[in-house]
């Protein structure tokens, strides 16, 4: 039995910090310089976190599904992989099955999670099954791995829980154990999440945001956000691109509808081709555009005020309240956030000295 741990809220299954940093050194010395420099130009908060240096891994990839043999694991494991690279044909609101309608909408998890959850800073999903059982600040209480995958089921993919004992789920659970094969023991690879940009001094903008949306990403996610659709103007065969908001997108309770999370993950992955160690929108582009993309409606979630029972561990960019520290919903949803940070900050010592003794 693993030891539990806390982790905060995550996008669609960042749970893991990252212990250990293997960074090249060409491209650690660039983005030294980048990060000392950043937080001192105009429209960066000067108390935010500098901005990751890229971590670079040269001696390990992702295990190769097509090497197993056709024995019950292999079969399991490629089972999660067809899962999570095409989740609309198997657990989707179109399949023929209504029982197996898990998912609400046609997108796949390897939508947000790229390269089918192995990209570095595109979600990844290798290396994490050693963090569970882990206490959940959104649950207010320890979540397993299964509960994780629910959580992505309910929010990123607006539907409805997997069964525990299903084999979708363990199909899913043996996939992402599978990809940690060969990892050394007691070790985190780079690349998890999304990335860590310095934050803004001042508000995210969704008005200049509209204006990079057009530039930069208008070509393959539409003008009402809607994706590409493989099979014309249905999507029973999921989407060449994503749909982004609107009623096929994740729900208000993803964690691809935080700021945080979605800027990193634009900055480093966007436009198609981009990765970290080429981006190709700036910092302050990436935090525009991704303010448009959460301003735009898309489907509701219920409950969500039960979300982190304690406030004081709800993440600072959470769009939605009750807060404990006094700030605005829009203040939440859009930054600055160094503000909010201070604020919670303090509550967290004074709870603390009201404790002792």
């Amino acid at each position: 039995m693993h030891r539990a741990r806390q982790i905060s809220a995550s996008p669609p299954l960042r749970f893991a910090s990252i212990r250990r940093w293997r960074s090249g050194p060409p491209v650690a010395a660039v983005v030294a310089c980048l990060s000392a420099v950043a937080p001192s130009m105009p429209g960066f908060a000067q108390n935010a976190p500098a901005q990751e240096p890229p971590k670079v891994d040269r001696t390990w990839t992702p295990p190769e599904v097509g090497a197993l043999p056709d024995d019950a694991f292999g079969q399991a494991v490629r089972r999660g992989r067809d899962l999570f690279t095409a989740t609309y044909a198997h657990i989707g609101p179109d399949v023929a099955d209504p029982a197996k309608r898990y998912a609400g909408n046609s997108l796949a998890c390897a939508n947000c999670h790229l390269q089918a959850g192995t990209k570095k800073f595109g979600l990844p999903v290798y290396g994490l099954t050693d963090d569970f059982p882990a206490y959940s600040a959104r649950r207010g209480a320890e979540a397993s791995l299964d509960d994780r995958l629910d959580s992505c089921m309910t929010r990123s993919m607006n539907g409805r829980p997997l069964p525990e004992n299903s084999a979708e789920m363990q199909a899913l659970v043996a996939y992402i154990k599978f990809l940690s094969t060969g990892l050394p023991a007691d070790e985190k690879l780079s690349g998890y999440g999304s990335g860590n940009m310095p934050w803004l001094d001042r508000a995210a903008d969704p008005e200049r945001g509209k204006v990079v949306y057009a530039r930069a990403c208008l070509y393959c996610h539409g003008g009402a956000g809607a994706g590409i659709p493989r099979s014309g103007a249905i999507t029973d065969l999921g989407y060449l691109v994503p749909p982004i908001w609107g009623p096929g997108s994740f729900n208000e309770g993803a964690g691809m509808n935080r700021l945080i999370t979605i800027a990193n993950f634009v900055h480093y992955n966007m436009p198609h081709g981009a990765d970290y160690l080429n981006p190709q929108l700036s910092v302050e582009d990436a935090w525009d555009v991704a303010a448009y993309v959460v301003s735009q409606a898309r489907p509701k979630k219920a409950g969500l005020e039960n979300d982190f029972p304690d406030r004081l561990l709800k993440p600072i960019d959470t769009p939605y309240g009750p807060y404990a520290d006094g700030f605005s919903e829009q203040q939440h949803k859009y930054g600055p956030f160094g503000p909010i940070k201070a604020a919670i900050e303090k509550l967290k010592a004074e709870k603390a000295a009201d404790k002792k003794p």
